[in-house]
């Protein structure tokens, strides 16, 4: 199985120095050229002025707060099905990156919809299935940590994870589902994207950024988490010595 030859540590943290620094790099390169088009290239919209541009940031942490919760859940699915040893720490280091985009999707879609609905909020299907997403992170984190015994809080957070996903395609297809006022989907949807490339192509920058982002830092919260096991158990091993 390919996933065994990433169960020893060691070999897990020499892939990671290797990767990391391309990784920053890449990442350093796409959010600044996403970030220069976004700002100073792409247009206004016709409607919406230049309130538009809240959108190259909302959308693509729109995007990652999906992306995030469903490599939790494939990552809770490995642990309880092989007993991946990796995969609990991938599961709970992608926690908190996955709240954070998730809180600024809904921080930058609050700014974006005042001006374009007259309201900070709305309990329609999309915004409310979000927020419960926010609510999924923080409660998978709350019970990942909630046991004197590591094993028991990972599985019961990887329980949780998997019974939560079902919540992602609810966000995925409110919009078709139910009538909201949230505007359906411009970009993957089966007739292809319907943005203008104007404004398409600095969105998938800054969504390619933040996928890398995302990278970098479960990489290296998963790298800090295992260097910092070894060291617990050389300390241990020298008080037993001692």
């Amino acid at each position: 199985m390919i996933l065994d030859r990433f169960a020893n540590p060691a070999r897990f943290v020499r892939l990671a120095n290797s990767v990391l620094p391309w990784c920053i790099g890449a990442t350093v390169i796409l959010l600044s050229v996403g970030l220069y088009l976004s700002l100073f290239v792409a247009p206004a919209d016709y409607q919406q002025g230049e309130s538009v541009r809240i959108m190259y940031v909302h959308v693509p942490a729109a995007w990652m707060s999906m992306f995030v919760y469903s490599c939790i859940a494939i990552a809770s699915a490995v642990s309880l099905i092989w007993r991946h040893p990796l995969a609990d720490l991938a599961a709970n280091a992608s926690a908190p990156v996955g709240a954070a985009f998730t809180f600024l999707a809904l921080v930058t879609g609050s700014l974006w919809g005042k001006p374009m609905w007259g309201t900070w909020w709305v309990w329609d299907a999309r915004l409310t299935s979000v927020l419960i997403l926010f609510f999924l992170y923080l409660g998978h984190m709350a019970i990942a940590s909630a046991f004197d015994n590591p094993e028991r809080g990972s599985k019961a957070a990887a329980v949780l994870a998997l019974v939560g996903f079902v919540n992602v395609p609810i966000i995925k297809f409110s919009v078709d589902w139910w009538n909201t006022l949230h505007q359906p989907s411009s970009v993957f949807r089966m007739g292809g994207p319907t943005i203008h490339t104007d404004m398409l192509w600095p969105l998938l920058a800054m969504g390619l950024g933040y996928t890398l982002l995302y990278i970098v830092l479960l990489l290296l919260r998963v790298k800090s988490e295992l260097i910092g096991a070894r060291l617990r158990t050389l300390d241990s091993l020298r008080q037993d010595a001692a």
